[in-house]
């Protein structure tokens, strides 16, 4: 009896399936549903927003004092500069504005992942600080793709799907003529770092970085050691930040 012709389709079978089992595998990983995410978000905003109107960057990455940020789409319009941040999830999400973490509920297990919003708000001062423009002008907004459900009131800047084109067509009122639009445009494609695998491998090791709690850190400014400080009222009451040692004299901020 000939082994190798019965075993051959088995073998024949593993050919395929080794490739297909390491795709699905891929597909499901982190990084392949956030580029899912931000590739619909892209194509929601080429059939219902105007290009013209609206001048798109996407995966945008710029210099900050601790590092680098990486933001998934900027709009630069007239009435205002809108900051979109893609969450790429399914099942149920729990969290409120002023929670530091949101919970994601998959069928039996639980997930944490941080306030979108509060991950957005770096993004914005990192704009705030690139293009020069008051912060009234900036936008923060959050859309959920995949098919999740919220399961607790959110703000209204927090949408699923297309909600975010309802959202930023909302503002109507002009905050900047086409000049200052082409400028600001032409800002961030100069100012920002080149869409490169190398970048964003950099951009990754200044994330596990900023994480770690234990890594001490020097002020950018005047060289003072960073310590961990917590806000103690408003908005952001709770929420945890890197602030100069050497305050009040310097009054240096980096978001955790």
């Amino acid at each position: 009896m000939d082994v190798g012709l019965i075993l051959r389709p088995f073998i024949d079978s593993l050919f395929w399936l080794i490739p297909v089992a390491l795709l699905i595998g891929l597909l499901k990983s982190p990084w392949a549903k956030g580029q899912i995410g931000e590739l619909l978000v892209r194509l929601f905003a080429q059939q219902h927003l105007d290009k013209q109107t609206y001048r798109r960057l996407h995966n945008v990455t710029l210099n900050t004092p601790d590092g680098t940020t990486q933001i998934d789409h900027v709009f630069l319009s007239r009435y205002g500069i809108f900051v979109l941040e893609t969450k790429n999830m399914s099942g149920w999400i729990f969290g409120s504005e002023k929670q530091a973490q949101w919970t994601q509920k998959l069928y039996k297990r639980t997930f944490k992942f941080q306030n979108p919003l509060r991950q957005n708000y770096k993004h914005l001062k990192a704009l705030e600080a690139t293009l020069g423009v008051s912060p009234e002008h900036l936008h923060s907004v959050i859309t959920f793709v995949g098919g999740s459900t919220f399961k607790t009131e959110v703000p209204t800047n927090v949408t699923q799907g297309i909600g975010f084109i309802r959202y930023i067509k909302s503002f109507q009122q002009a905050a900047f003529n086409e000049a200052e639009v082409d400028a600001m445009l032409h800002a961030l494609q100069t100012g920002r770092r080149a869409p490169t695998l190398a970048t964003h491998r950099e951009h990754v090791q200044n994330l596990k970085r900023r994480s770690d709690l234990k890594a001490e850190r020097q002020c950018p400014k005047c060289g003072n050691p960073l310590l961990i400080r917590t806000v103690k009222s408003g908005p952001r009451a709770g929420q945890q930040f890197w602030g100069c040692s050497g305050f009040p004299k310097c009054r240096t901020m980096q978001i955790l």
